[in-house]
């Protein structure tokens, strides 16, 4: 792909400050781009990079006000990684293989209807009552189970397996081996020490704009279903569990544990290997930081870290406490030989 300059800002509502006819040819980090790249400055931590870097083009604020002479162009915007965003975006569906029609060997179900423009790829198992929407793309090995619905738009990546009768909503991708709809984790103690297994019967539902990462894995509700509302992101390897809920544009990163029933509320950040307890409810509008575990309800915008998880500043405090033991101890120490020198005298 080659494109100016100007023709990129004028896709973007951006304005030129330099050589607007430069071509455009790749995308790269500001501290690692060459000429042809086009390259962004978000953080001000990296601002000293734009008077060395040798990208041909550099997304900054409208407001950034360079400290000594830049050699880039520079394309001024509201939001230098947003707009980043929409021109990745913008490349990545140009440069998308084009998949149309239905590769073999595969299965598809005796009476399944599929779109003049599905994707189906080879290997991939269609069951039967299987609704397909328009423009979903189905990559190899996929299994789609008996009467699972999908909507429009949708990409199911290699390896996808969606168990029966979960339904999958408009514009939702779903990357390489994730699985939704697996049973739920349910057994019930028998006197012997054994276990029963309980019969998972629900669903999976997956809303509008939803992604699911890589090898992570939604199990199906006992009863009823597990729902992933509209915009919500999981990164790979996260463990949802049955009947488990999840609100409007939260995000997680990876191997985040949710377990059963619990209920995380709309537009919640969640850092990595973050671990929810069963049956709490959390808000909305929260950040958990990394590494944090969730045993109790949770209010809204909150900020939370450790494990238990407690306010942020606190766990900050605790922290800086935690660093001074050592030299508090030994002070204890001198502390005791005092008094009992005291003692003694």
């Amino acid at each position: 792909m080659e494109i100016t300059v100007q023709q990129l800002a004028g896709m973007v509502n951006g304005t030129v400050e330099g050589d607007g006819n430069v071509i455009i040819n790749n995308y790269a980090k500001i501290e690692e781009a060459t000429p042809g790249c086009i390259t962004f400055l978000a953080n001000p931590k990296y601002t000293h990079y734009i008077y060395s870097t040798e990208a041909s083009a550099v997304l900054v604020r409208k407001d950034f006000a360079p400290e000594q002479p830049v050699k880039t162009t520079l394309i001024r915007v509201d939001d230098p990684y947003a707009t980043l965003a929409q021109l990745l975006n913008i490349a990545n569906e140009m440069m998308k293989p084009k998949l149309v029609g239905i590769e073999q060997p595969s299965h598809i179900a005796e009476g399944v209807q599929l779109p003049d423009d599905v994707y189906v790829g080879a290997f991939a198992y269609i069951g039967k009552g299987v609704k397909v929407g328009k423009n979903v793309k189905i990559y190899p090995q996929v299994y789609v189970g008996d009467g699972v619905e999908i909507g429009d738009d949708v990409t199911l990546y290699p390896g996808v397996k969606i168990y029966h009768g979960c339904k999958i909503g408009n514009r939702c991708i779903v990357q390489a081996g994730a699985v939704i709809g697996g049973d739920g984790f349910g057994f019930a103690p028998k006197p012997d020490g054994s276990y029963e297994k309980i019969a998972q019967i629900g669903i999976v539902i997956l809303e509008d704009d939803v992604e699911i990462g890589s090898n992570t894995t939604i199990d199906r509700a006992t009863m009823g279903a597990t729902v992933i509302k509209r915009g919500v992101k999981l990164d790979n390897l996260i463990q949802v569990a049955h009947n488990v809920e999840i609100g409007e544009n939260t995000v997680m990163a990876a191997q985040v544990g949710i377990a059963g029933s619990t209920k995380i509320g709309k537009n919640n950040m969640i850092g990595g290997q973050v671990g929810f307890a069963g049956h709490i409810t959390v808000g909305d509008y929260n950040g958990i930081g990394a590494q944090s575990g969730v045993p109790n309800s949770v209010g809204s915008k909150q900020k939370l870290l450790g494990a238990p998880a407690i306010n942020a500043l606190e766990f900050a405090r605790q922290n800086v406490y935690m660093k001074r033991l050592g030299e508090m101890y030994n002070d204890i120490k001198a502390l005791k030989k005092e008094i009992e020198k005291l003692k003694s005298e």
